[in-house]
């Protein structure tokens, strides 16, 4: 299917090829109307070179499947999909505005207060993919549009694959944009959620200066930078960025992914606080800024003040919060330095329910109060015992709900449970709780290969009375090695 023959076409009698959007080595998207809607909508149409490979057909249906899972605001959502004449296609909502990479082109440096919650958008789409056990892989502002409200959406999950699957990438052969890949994609290992960290970290630091960090003869060179060289550093280049979006930066593109952020919930925690320290310093916030700015949970407003402030009252603030950033992240309650941490406070939880709608609609109800009863060694709430890590084919998962009494917005979920290695999702609702899994909405948060002690950062829209953690994988059971299950001890929310 050649793209100046198909304008015109009507793929499966109802989306009519207007003109091209944009072409890459795998597809064409066109501009398209859905006649039977009547309304504009994008369709990505599989080369036709490449449309008898079934290597390559499947890896096109499973962007489309990947997607449709995923219902997000700064996501692109899929629409359909199907085949026409032996072509495959997918169908996108209809962005009508421009790529984060043409922004920046044309303008430059963006502004400190817009960067930051362009960051946090893409960010908050990436942590619903990620709960959805999908990585990227490709992030890159390219892959990034801002709608005619101003709003980013992340797009074009072509690559992506999930982390249920084996074998990310193979031996030697580097998916993703170099200017952005990750040192671990660029040498071809196996990957994370943490890779897509580090690209959001290289894309914000391309928003701070209006230029990517390395440049080389070769997108192999560039790989090769990424793998070898410290990123260079962000207020050298933009002195006024604060310390705290510097920060950052710095944490989410280290070279070994142990030392960045270990989720993109966490990264997003230290976007929201740096946000509110750049509205701070600039004295107000426009446009998409004060909309990301009014989403971030209340108990992370540590500086934000809506008036203006003087620079003698920011600097201040500004010096006792890294102050006491400094205290934390150095000392613990013990004196020991330690990695992170909520600075909130445990929820009294009022009641806790057993979640099982794909099953028989009961988990070992009789114990769920012990998971909230606040001893951690003496009780516990447990599954039932399954024959396999994933319920045996039978479904999806299974949950427990907490009850915080009244809408509130937590920050992070503690778990302790008795065996290691179990998947992890957390949702929220303000109002129900919902009987199906579908009434839970997107994931606010996750964590794979869950610790015996383990905190969990979640990042909510606004309140809710009710959170949903629901167990994906089982952990192999230390009373009986042949079955699965999970074992909490206690739980608390942190808000």
């Amino acid at each position: 299917m050649q793209s100046g023959s198909v304008i015109g076409t009507i793929l499966s009698s109802r989306y009519r090829l207007d003109s091209k959007l944009g072409s890459g080595g795998m597809s064409t998207v066109y501009l398209a109307v859905d006649e039977t809607l009547e309304r504009p909508v994008a369709v990505k149409v599989l080369h036709a070179e490449i449309s008898d490979q079934p290597d390559q057909i499947e890896r096109f249906r499973r962007e489309a499947r990947s997607v449709a899972k995923l219902s997000h605001p700064n996501v692109v959502a899929v629409i359909d999909a199907g085949q026409d004449a032996g072509h495959p296609y997918i169908v996108f909502e209809y962005i009508d505005g421009e790529t984060l990479k043409q922004r920046i082109e044309r303008l430059g440096k963006l502004p400190l207060d817009e960067s930051a919650a362009y960051a946090i958008e893409i960010g908050r789409g990436l942590v619903a993919a990620h709960a959805r056990h999908l990585v990227h892989r490709d992030v890159k502002p390219q892959n990034v549009l801002i709608d005619s409200e101003g709003r980013a959406k992340v797009t074009d999950f072509g690559i992506a694959r999930s982390l249920e699957a084996k074998g990310l990438t193979a031996t030697g052969r580097v998916l993703g944009t170099t200017d952005y890949v990750a040192p671990e994609q660029a040498m071809g290992h196996e990957i994370d959620a943490r890779s897509d960290v580090y690209s959001l970290g290289v894309l914000l630091y391309e928003m701070l200066t209006g230029e990517v960090p390395f440049s080389a003869e070769t997108q192999v060179g560039v790989a090769m930078k990424h793998v070898n060289e410290p990123l260079p550093n962000v207020q050298e280049r933009r002195p006024e960025v604060s310390a705290a979006l510097a920060a950052v930066v710095e944490t989410a593109t280290a070279k070994d992914p142990e030392r960045r952020y270990s989720t993109m919930a966490e990264m997003l925690r230290d976007l929201e606080a740096a946000l509110e320290v750049e509205v701070s310093r600039a004295g107000r916030s426009t446009g998409e800024v004060t909309t990301v700015l009014d989403s971030v949970p209340p108990r992370r407003r540590r500086i934000l003040t809506r008036r203006r402030v003087s620079w003698a009252g920011v600097l201040l603030v500004l010096a006792a919060a890294a102050a006491a950033v400094a205290i934390v992240a150095f000392t613990g309650e013990d004196g020991q330095r330690v990695a992170g941490g909520s600075d909130g406070e445990p929820v009294q939880l009022e009641a806790a329910q057993d979640f099982d709608p794909e099953g028989d609609e009961t988990e070992v109800p009789d114990l769920v109060d012990f998971a909230i009863d606040g001893d951690p060694t003496g009780t516990a709430w447990v599954t039932e015992h399954y024959d396999s890590e994933d319920f045996g084919g039978l479904k999806e998962g299974v949950g427990l709900i907490l009850d915080a009494g009244k809408p509130i917005v937590a920050e992070d979920v503690e778990i302790r449970s008795a065996e290691g290695g179990w998947d992890l999702e957390v949702f929220a609702a303000e109002g129900g709780p919902p009987t199906e899994l579908g009434g839970w909405g997107t994931a606010i948060g996750g964590k794979a290969e869950i610790e015996p002690r383990a905190t969990v950062p979640v990042s909510a829209p606004g309140r809710a009375q009710y959170y949903l953690l629901w167990m994906t994988r089982l952990a192999q059971s230390t009373d009986d090695t042949s079955r699965f299950r999970v074992e909490i001890s206690d739980v608390k929310l942190i808000s």
